[in-house]
């Protein structure tokens, strides 16, 4: 059985009001955490960005608005296609600011990658085993 999934899309990334450009989204999903998507955005081979999302919330982005912090999503329709809408809010700026991504994704591409993160490990029976993590942690010192 797999115990890892791993997808690479062409996403947009908003620049200004209306502006749009492809980078690429490295999305995985290990069931060594299981409650977690990492993204890791990237452009000409090099790094953008990295966030962990939470799978759930990924899930209920597709279908209705969610998050108030740091991440926040929603379906939004261009025409014919529907696209998810992440609003990632990151470190603080020297000017005061926070740095700040709109990043729109193909809804049905997203939908795909979850589906096949379900196969492996369905939603609701995701385990964390404490014990091997306090015992990791402690190991550590």
């Amino acid at each position: 059985m797999n115990s890892f999934v791993h997808k690479t899309l062409v996403v947009q990334l908003q620049s200004g009001v209306t502006d749009r450009f492809p980078v690429l989204a490295h999305l995985s999903y290990d069931i060594a955490d299981p409650f977690a998507v990492t993204v890791v955005f990237s452009h000409d081979g090099r790094v953008l960005a990295r966030w962990r999302l939470d799978r759930e919330m990924l899930a209920e982005g597709l279908a209705g608005p969610v998050g108030v912090g740091d991440v926040r999503l929603r379906p939004v329709s261009r025409g014919v296609w529907e696209e998810l809408r992440m609003e990632l809010l990151g470190d603080a700026r020297p000017d005061g600011g926070r740095h700040h991504a709109v990043v729109f994704a193909w809804a049905s591409a997203i939908d795909a990658f979850l589906r096949e993160t379900h196969r492996i490990v369905e939603p609701g029976r995701e385990e964390v085993h404490v014990d091997d993590f306090l015992a990791e942690i402690l190991a550590r010192g």
